[in-house]
C-alpha cells in the first residue's frame, strides 16, 4: 500500500490539533510503550521488534503492539508472553484513513510515553497517528536503504519533523539516510539487529532428504523474499558459471515471494537445475542453517540483513554483495566473502573460492560466532534501545 498525497496535508500541526492534545503521560514505572509495525508475518524487522518487545523489563516498561496489517504469526508470539497485540487489518490504499483514524484513537486510549515504529507505513502513519493523538515522543527505525521509490524517502523527510529520533540498523542506512533521502544527521542513531545467539548457535541440522538433497552434501542457502532486491537471479547466472561443477554440492533457496514462479520456471531450464532446491517459507531456519555449508545473500540492497546474523550465530561463514550493512557485519577473508552488487561472474568466482578452502570455512564460521556472541545478542542490542528511551524520557 502506498501513502497518497492527501494524508501528508494533515501532517501540519494546527492550532485546532494543538487543543485536542491530551495530557503528557505520568512516567511511574512501568512505562507505557507502544510498538507499531505495519506486519507481524514472519521477516526480520517483524523478528526484531518481538525480540525487543520480548526483552524488555516489565517492571520498567509496559509494551503494547499495533499491527496495521492483519493478524500474523508474531501476534501469538507476543500475546502468549503477555504482551498485548492490536491488529487493525489493513488492507491497501483505500484503507488507509480508516487505518489512520483507528491508530489514532488507539493511541489516544493507551496514552504511551513513547510510540517506536517499525517499516515504512507504521513509520509515516504512527507518526501522524501519534501527532493527532498527542504523542510527544516518536521513533521511527529505518531498516532498509529504500533504492525501489523515490516518493519514500520524500515521504519519510516531509514527514521526519513528527520524529524524535530515527534509529538505523547500520551506518550503511544512516548514511543514505543523509546523503540521498536528506535527513538530519542529528535525529539519526545506530542501533544493529540482534540475533537470538543460542538458537542459532545450538541449532542440530535439518534432515534435508526431504528437498531432494543426498545425505553429506555440501549446501549453499539462500533465505529471504524472493523479489528483485534479494537477487536470487543473479545467484542463477553465477551457478551457470561454475565449471567444473562439484559433484556435491546442492543450492536451498528458502522463501517465498513475488518472483517465485519465475524463479522455478528458470531453473527447471537449466543445466544444474536439479541441484537447486526451493523450500518456500521455513520456521526451522536455525536447522537448515546446521545443515548447510555456507549462506548466499546476493541482495542489491540492504539494512542490516538478519539472516546474515543468523548464519554468522550458527557458525557459517556469508558470501554477500557489498551493499547497506554488510560491511558490518562480513569481514572480508574473516567472516566471508563480500562481492560487488549485481555482479554474477565475481559472485561465481566467490563460490569458487570459498568451496576451495575448508580450513577458511571452519575458521570463519568461529569467528563469525564469536562476533556475533559479543556485539549482536538481544542483550547488547536491547539495551541500547532501552538507552535511548530513558534519554528521550528523561526531563529536560
Amino acid at each position: 500500500m502506498c501513502v497518497p498525497l492527501i494524508v501528508v496535508n494533515i501532517l501540519f500541526p494546527s492550532a485546532r490539533v494543538r487543543r485536542r492534545r491530551t495530557e503528557e503521560p505520568a512516567l511511574a514505572a512501568p512505562i507505557r510503550l507502544v510498538f507499531c509495525i505495519t506486519e507481524l508475518d514472519p521477516g526480520g524487522a517483524e523478528r526484531a521488534l518481538t525480540q525487543l518487545v520480548l526483552s524488555l523489563d516489565r517492571d520498567e516498561w509496559e509494551p503494547h503492539v499495533i499491527c496495521l496489517g492483519p493478524r500474523g504469526y508474531f501476534a501469538d508470539v507476543l500475546e502468549n508472553a503477555g504482551v498485548p497485540v492490536s491488529c487493525l487489518n489493513a488492507s491497501g490504499t483505500l484503507s488507509l484513513p480508516r487505518i489512520l483514524f483507528q491508530l489514532t484513537r488507539e493511541l489516544r486510549r493507551l496514552r504511551p510515553a513513547l510510540v517506536q515504529t517499525f517499516l515504512f507505513h507504521a513509520n509515516i502513519l504512527g507518526r501522524i497517528a501519534a501527532r493527532l493523538a498527542g504523542i510527544r515522543i516518536v521513533v521511527s527505525g529505518l531498516r532498509v536503504a529504500e533504492h525501489r521509490s523515490l516518493w519514500y524517502g520524500r515521504i519519510d523527510r516531509w514527514t521526519n519533523f513528527l520524529v524524535a529520533k530515527n534509529v538505523c540498523v547500520s551506518q550503511g542506512v544512516a548514511d543514505f539516510s543523509t546523503q540521498k533521502v536528506g535527513l538530519d544527521r542529528a535525529k539519526l542513531v545506530v542501533i544493529p539487529n540482534s540475533v537470538d545467539f543460542e538458537r542459532f548457535a545450538m541449532a542440530k541440522p535439518a534432515d534435508v532428504s526431504q528437498f531432494g538433497i543426498p545425505t553429506g552434501a555440501r549446501i549453499l542457502i539462500s533465505i529471504g523474499r524472493l523479489e528483485r532486491q534479494k537477487g536470487i537471479d543473479v545467484l542463477l547466472d553465477a551457478i551457470e558459471l561454475l565449471r567444473p561443477f562439484p559433484d556435491d554440492l546442492h543450492f536451498l533457496i528458502v522463501g517465498d515471494g513475488p518472483d517465485s514462479v519465475i524463479l522455478r520456471g528458470r531453473v527447471a531450464q537449466m543445466r544444474w537445475g536439479d541441484r537447486i532446491h526451493f523450500a518456500n517459507r521455513r520456521n526451522d531456519v536455525p536447522e537448515l542453517l546446521a545443515a548447510s555449508t555456507a549462506l548466499i545473500l546476493p541482495s542489491r540492497w540492504e539494512g542490516m540483513p538478519n539472516v546474515v546474523l543468523e548464519a554468522m550465530a550458527a557458525g557459517r561463514p556469508v558470501i554477500a554483495s557489498r551493499v547497506e550493512g554488510i560491511a558490518e557485519l562480513v569481514r572480508e577473508r574473516m567472516t566471508g566473502l563480500t562481492v560487488p552488487s549485481d555482479n554474477h561472474a565475481d559472485l561465481a568466482t566467490a563460490i569458487r573460492s570459498l568451496l576451495a578452502d575448508t580450513e577458511f570455512i571452519a575458521k570463519a564460521g568461529n569467528e563469525s560466532q564469536h562476533i556475533v556472541e559479543k556485539e549482536f545478542t538481544a542483550t547488547v542490542v536491547n539495551s541500547l534501545y532501552t538507552q535511548l528511551y530513558r534519554e528521550l524520557l528523561s526531563p529536560a
